[in-house]
C-alpha cells in the first residue's frame, strides 16, 4: 500500500488504519458495515474508517438507468478515490461493477451471496395479491429492462413503468402515492435493510431470472496492494465466486450491460456448476435461453500455487484453485457463444437501439 495510515490507541499500541469507501445510501452503508465487521473480527488490530460519497447514479434520479449510458454509474467516484489513495478498499454490490474494471483495480473478495432473486413489494392496498392476481393494467414499477422484459412476457395483463431512487425512496413512492400497484426490487437489499416483511412474493427463475452478480457483495482494491488483497481474500465464498465468474464471463462475452435485458440463474450442486443464461427483446416477446454445466470437482483437492496476478472477469481469488475458476469462466463464455450462434446479438442490438430511441 502506497500511503499507510496508522493510529495509536490509549495503550500506545499502533494499529493500521484502513479506509473503506462506500456510497452514502442507507443500504450501501449497511452492506459496508457488514463487511467492516467481518474484517474487524478477523483482524482485531486494524482500525477501519468508513468514507461515504455520492456517485453519478445517486445524483441522476430523473432518468432511467438504462438511458444514462454510463457503465460505472455507481462505482466511478469510488474508484477515483481508490486511485487517489483516499480509500484502501471499496464495498460494492457486485451487480453494479462492470465486467471489465479500469486498469489497476481488482475485485479482491466476493462474499457469500444473499438470496439473488427479485421480490415483489405490493402497495398496501393490494395486500394478499400476487402479480398473477393484480387487476388488468396495474402499473408495476421497476428501473430494470431485464425485469420488465421477462415480466411483460410472463404477466401480459400488467403495465411496467420506470421508478428510480434508492430503496427508501422507491418504497416511499410506492406507499405514499397511488402511481404503482407494486414495485420489483432485489430480495437481497430488502433483507439487508431488515424489510423482509415487505416481500409479498419471491420471483422464481421461471418468472424472472436475476442480474449478473445480484445478491453478492464485492470488495474492490488496487491490484498492486498485495497486503490489502491478501487481507480481504479471506472473505471470498468459493461457490459464490465460481457462480459470479461464470455469470460475469457470460455477460462480458455478450457485451451486455444495464442497457440490454440479460438474465442468469446459477447453482452449485453435486460438484457441478450450472449456468442458465438468457437474452430478451425489450417487450420480452423475443428471447433465447439455454443452460450448460461443468464439473468443478477436479480442482477442489488441487494444491496448485495460484498466480495472484491473474484476474478472471475482474476477480482475483488466490485461495481458490485456478483450474476451477478457469472452468467457471469458460462455462460463461461457451454459454454466451451458444446464444450468439442462435441470434442473441441481433436481439440485443435491436433492444439497445429501441432503448436509445425511447
Amino acid at each position: 500500500m502506497s500511503e499507510e495510515a496508522s493510529s495509536q490507541d490509549g495503550n500506545g499500541k499502533v494499529s493500521r488504519v484502513i479506509r473503506v469507501g462506500t456510497r452514502k445510501s442507507q443500504l450501501a452503508r449497511i452492506q459496508t458495515d457488514s463487511v467492516a465487521e467481518k474484517l474487524k473480527e478477523l483482524y482485531p488490530d486494524i482500525h477501519l474508517e468508513i468514507v461515504a460519497m455520492s456517485t453519478t447514479g445517486d445524483k441522476i434520479l430523473d432518468t432511467a438507468l438504462s438511458k444514462i449510458g454510463e457503465k460505472s454509474l455507481f462505482t466511478k467516484e469510488l474508484e477515483n478515490a481508490l486511485e487517489r489513495n483516499e480509500v484502501d478498499l471499496v464495498v460494492h454490490s457486485l451487480k453494479d461493477l462492470p465486467t471489465t474494471l479500469p486498469p489497476g483495480f481488482t475485485i479482491g473478495a466476493v462474499l457469500k451471496r444473499e438470496n439473488p432473486h427479485d421480490a415483489v413489494v405490493l402497495h398496501p392496498s393490494n395486500a394478499g395479491k400476487s402479480l398473477d392476481t393484480l387487476p388488468e393494467n396495474s402499473v408495476i414499477g421497476t428501473s430494470s429492462l431485464r425485469r420488465a422484459a421477462q415480466l411483460k412476457k410472463r404477466f401480459p395483463h400488467l403495465d411496467f413503468k420506470d421508478i428510480r431512487g434508492n430503496l427508501n425512496t422507491r418504497l416511499k413512492k410506492l406507499d405514499e402515492k397511488n402511481d404503482f400497484a407494486a414495485i420489483i426490487l432485489a430480495a437481497a437489499g430488502l433483507r439487508r435493510m431488515g424489510w423482509e416483511s415487505r416481500i409479498s412474493q419471491i420471483l422464481e427463475p421461471e418468472d424472472c431470472m436475476y442480474a449478473v452478480g445480484q445478491g453478492a457483495l464485492a470488495v474492490e482494491v488496487r491490484a498492486r496492494d498485495a497486503d490489502i488483497l491478501e487481507m480481504v481474500s479471506i472473505l471470498h465464498d468459493p461457490d459464490t465466486v465460481l457462480r459470479c465468474i461464470a455469470e460475469r464471463a457470460f455477460l462480458r462475452r455478450l457485451e451486455g450491460g444495464c442497457s440490454v435485458p440479460v438474465a442468469v440463474h446459477t447453482q452449485v450442486k453435486d460438484s457441478q456448476l450450472y449456468l442458465t443464461g438468457a437474452v430478451y427483446s425489450l417487450d420480452g416477446s423475443n428471447s433465447l435461453k439455454e443452460t450448460m454445466q461443468v464439473s468443478i470437482a477436479a480442482g477442489a483437492q488441487s494444491s496448485e500455487k495460484v498466480d495472484e496476478q491473474v484476474q478472471r472477469v475482474g476477480v482475483t481469488a488466490n485461495k481458490i484453485p485456478g483450474a476451477v475458476q478457469d472452468e467457471a469462466e469458460k462455462l460463461g463464455i461457451e454459454l454466451a457463444d451458444l446464444l450468439l450462434s442462435k441470434g442473441a446479438k441481433e436481439i440485443l442490438t435491436v433492444a439497445r437501439q429501441l432503448n436509445d430511441a425511447r
